[in-house]
């Protein structure tokens, strides 16, 4: 056992003997499945304390020799895979943490010098009868050793990218450092598995594709890792049902991700501090400040700050992420910072409709704190009135509710186009910014013979009623809600029990104003449920 070879289960053991520990260990399946293959380099990249490092540990503890895990793994679900034992404890693992080694150095050059000292005093030590220390080259130490004992290596690399993240390095040290991992990885005959962990996907760095041999598998193409990326909803309901923690509030602060499959992902680090605190905060974004998102939102991108708004305003904006460099400072487009700002976690992707959105509570209290100052105040003044735009419209206070969307529609004109159905819809939606405390939002929601433009359903435990939006321009509020009436839009709610206000709002293009009109519905006074 070795520092860097073989550096033993503590950490993976530390893990499972935490208070909260959700078996991830279904992924070893799917890397024993590429062992040894032409697919056995895999690059994941995950935002922040997503459990790169757990996994990354977990895998070292399973693969390396010297050691046996076999009890450590036990209780877990790999163990009854059915190669569970072919590939127990077989390896030579080479593991290496790039965050702690850039830390221990000042270059790139010093850095790649310390990591192949160090690995091949290891490898010194477990194989004192090859005399390696006169050796300056990690791969070419490896050559020898395999040459000689046809020993397989695997390779796990946590935090590969720290150094395009957190350091300002030249075209020349970047080059080095991807030339080192080509070396050391691409196609050799020692290396049964590399497995790379980051937070951006490796192919694009400028024009260099030294790293092309990776499979990748990120928050924008999961694939058969989405499951691994968080908490699912059925792990996290496990995890609320015995802690005796709100399954609703557990869903509005950290659910929203969606990722290949898996349509509801958890931040796991924050769902692991709310179980143990039984309190719902911020813990994720606490790691970071907000200024780091205020950086990439106010970058000056043709429609960028309109997509930031539709998205506060809880609209889906889309997006091509093909062309995004992989790197945080490579920016062409709006698409490049929307892209970008998946990859850090800030915002979610819906692959089959090419859309980003922001994913749940905890993130858009970021958002929040980010739009602020004088860039921002437009979109400060309509969240602001959100509040009292909900009371009014509970209480059927229309003049009220006129009042503030007027408001809305002066304070807005400088920052969203407002000519049609479309505009207004998410000019209305960034107005009833509040529901999202209170409500599930639904555009366009199919219904009787045809589509209710939004509709706000209360989430779980709130005593609120179900408002059904019906918008119209240059017609009537009133025609909008005999429209909803005819088309008959209240049906897809039959068996609901509680309130159910009809709303509709109009907006009259030649006096700029709008006209609000608003009613209770029950099915058992209606037609609509016969």
């Amino acid at each position: 056992m070795g520092i860097y070879l073989n550096p033993g289960p503590d950490k993976f053991e530390r893990a499972v003997s935490s208070e909260i520990y959700v078996d991830k260990t279904g992924l070893i399946a799917e890397t024993n499945r590429v062992l040894g293959t032409e697919q056995c380099y895999v690059c994941i990249s995950r935002p922040r304390r997503f459990g790169k490092s757990m996994a990354a540990n977990m895998l070292t503890a399973y693969y390396e020799k010297g050691y046996d895990s076999s009890e450590l793994f036990a209780p877990y679900k790999i163990s009854q895979s059915a190669d569970y034992k072919k590939y127990q404890n077989q390896f030579q693992v080479i593991a290496l943490n790039m965050q702690n080694a850039m830390s221990r150095t000042k270059t790139v050059e010093s850095m790649l010098a310390y990591i192949q000292k160090e690995v091949i005093c290891d490898l010194q030590e477990s194989y004192p009868e090859f005399v390696l220390q006169n050796y300056s080259v990690l791969s070419a130490a490896l050559e020898r050793l395999y040459s000689k004992t046809k020993e397989k290596f695997i390779f796990i690399i946590d935090e590969w990218d720290c150094i395009f993240r957190d350091k300002r390095i030249t075209d020349e040290e970047q080059e080095k450092y991807l030339d080192f991992l080509r070396d050391l990885l691409k196609d050799n005959g020692y290396t049964a598995l590399a497995y790379m962990t980051g937070i951006l996907p490796v192919k694009k760095y400028g024009t260099h594709s030294a790293l092309n041999m990776f499979e990748e598998y990120s928050m924008t193409v999961p694939l058969q890792f989405a499951e691994y990326a968080g908490f699912t909803e059925q792990e996290v309901h496990s995890l609320c049902a015995s802690y005796g923690i709100d399954v609703g509030k557990m869903e509005l602060w950290y659910d929203g991700y969606t990722l290949g499959n898996i349509p509801h992902v958890y931040n796991p680090r924050s769902v692991t501090a709310a179980v143990l605190s039984g309190s719902f905060e911020s813990y994720w974004t606490k790691t970071e400040t907000y200024e780091a998102l205020k950086i990439y939102i106010e970058m000056n991108f043709d429609g960028l700050k309109d997509a930031v708004i539709r998205m506060l305003a809880g609209e889906p904006v889309t997006v091509n992420p093909a062309k995004f460099q992989n790197d945080m400072k490579t920016f062409r487009t709006k698409d490049d910072v929307l892209t970008l700002l998946v990859h850090l976690g800030y915002l979610a992707y819906k692959k089959e409709h090419s859309q980003v959105y922001i994913p749940n509570g905890e993130v858009r209290g970021e958002f929040l704190n980010a739009v602020e100052g004088e860039y921002w105040k437009e979109v400060v003044q309509l969240i602001q009135g959100s509040e009292e735009l909900l009371r009014a419209t509970w209480n059927m206070d229309t003049a009220r509710m006129e009042e503030i969307i007027d408001k809305v529609h002066m304070n807005q004109t400088s920052i969203l186009k407002y000519n049609d159905e479309n505009s207004l819809a998410c000019v209305i939606s960034l107005a009833y910014y509040s529901a999202v405390n209170y409500y599930t939002k639904i555009r366009e929601l199919p219904a009787g013979r045809g589509f209710a433009d939004i509709v706000y359903i209360p989430k779980k435990n709130i005593d609120k009623p179900v408002l059904v939006i019906e918008l119209k321009y240059n017609h009537s509020a009133a025609g909008a809600i005999q429209q909803i009436k005819d088309k008959k839009y209240v049906s897809a709610l039959q068996g609901y029990s509680g309130d159910i206000l009809l709303v509709g709002i109009n907006y009259d293009k030649k006096s700029k104003r709008h006209q609000c009109v608003a009613e209770k519905f029950q099915f058992n006074d209606s037609k609509e449920d016969k």
